[in-house]
């Protein structure tokens, strides 16, 4: 069977020390099997630890501009299209990657003024309601955040001055995240693992239950309403702000009241920033400039966390993703929504279409179901 998209771009990334790429060489390799003929930019890969050299032994062809890239019929990314980029979109190609629509509408408007097919890693979701291309970037961005905020409580770099695993006679750091899902959950055990004091709080008590099984009493685990955010927040030196819901808006569960309360020199990550934040007072940071204080409080809101690691994200992600950009590339964004009903889910804009139905009510805009849009 002849591909319906024979060609593949994988553009470098744009995006402020975005180190990620969004194909391996043995993606590659995959992608030429199948008959699709891969054109990467020149040092795509570069960040990432991955050369030239190896994209051409994989049997890639490198190419001299981002235009190269873009100019295929399908194009794989990491990230979401940045303004530089939006002159490359257009009716006939397929573009999928991270898209976070309801936190970046001018990438919506652009996907859908120039009448581009976007899926979104981030809403690929089965039957359970998992999202496996989402919980791979989920992982790393839970550890990182903890990473992040145990460097950022040093007092050089404007925190409180707290060792995480504090000393013997001293009191550990205290650790609230706000969110037991992939990231969350991550963020817990990492922080478990330094030996910090841990509250994870979460809506979901069957998921409280897991992990309180699985992790035997290291991480305290309590139901999340106003109140037990509110006391918990109080006393924290790290506060992690990990709440999704998959391609809405996220919810603000940390109030701007709540983080005038807290220590100074305390400090808050919200993993969730690029899907709008949960944390009132966040704007979203880069790599570049990290944290910002407000209210006495350091907050760290990077809105590509994963992109300080990126040798081990590309690995992670590609490995998540190339079954489904195979599929795409194969039988094109119809024919695979409709063998896949969890690819349909990650089909946002079609033709000038807005078809994902939480996107569609955070931006204020009407909702076309994805299947009905591609067979039009």
């Amino acid at each position: 069977m002849k591909p319906v998209h024979a060609t593949l771009g994988v553009p470098k990334e744009t995006k402020t020390l975005e180190g990620r790429v969004a194909l391996t060489p043995d993606g590659v390799r995959e992608f030429e099997r199948a008959g699709v003929e891969v054109f990467v930019e020149t040092q795509a890969g570069a960040a990432a630890s991955i050369s030239d050299d190896q994209y051409v032994a994989a049997g890639a062809t490198i190419v001299p501009t981002a235009a190269d890239a873009w100019g295929q019929s399908m194009v794989v990314k990491v990230k979401e299209p940045t303004e530089k980029e939006f002159g490359f979109l257009r009716p006939d190609l397929t573009l999928f990657t991270y898209l976070h629509l309801a936190a970046y509408p001018k990438v919506a408007e652009a996907l859908l003024k120039h009448g581009t097919t976007g899926i979104a890693y981030e809403t690929v979701q089965l039957t359970d309601g998992s999202l496996p291309l989402l919980a791979p970037m989920s992982e790393i961005a839970g550890r990182l955040a903890t990473q992040a905020g145990a460097h950022y409580l040093q007092r050089p770099y404007g925190g409180r001055g707290v060792l995480m695993g504090g000393a013997p006679g001293v009191r550990p750091a205290k650790v609230v995240v706000i969110g037991a899902g992939n990231v969350g959950w991550n963020a817990a055990r990492i922080a478990a693992g330094m030996e910090a004091e841990v509250v994870l709080l979460d809506k979901n008590l069957d998921r409280l239950r897991f992990i309180d099984q699985i992790e035997k009493g290291r991480i305290m685990t309590l139901a999340s309403n106003r109140g037990a955010v509110e006391r918990s927040v109080l006393d924290a030196d790290l506060v992690i702000g990990a709440v999704l819901i998959a391609g809405a808006r996220a919810p603000v569960v940390v109030s701007e009241a709540m983080v005038k309360t807290m220590k100074r020199g305390a400090v808050m990550v919200d993993v969730a920033i690029d899907q709008g934040g949960c944390i009132e007072t966040m704007r979203e940071t880069t790599h570049t400039e990290p944290v910002f204080e407000k209210h006495g409080v350091v907050h760290y809101a990077v809105g590509n966390m994963p992109g300080a690691v990126p040798h081990t994200s590309t690995y992670a992600l590609t490995n998540a993703t190339l079954p489904y950009q195979l599929q795409v590339a194969i039988h094109g964004a119809r024919g695979a929504a409709t063998n896949d009903p969890a690819i349909a889910l990650g089909v946002n804009t079609v033709a000038g279409a807005l078809t994902n139905q939480p996107s569609a009510q955070a931006l204020g805009r009407d909702f076309v179901e994805p299947l009905a849009a591609l067979r039009s």
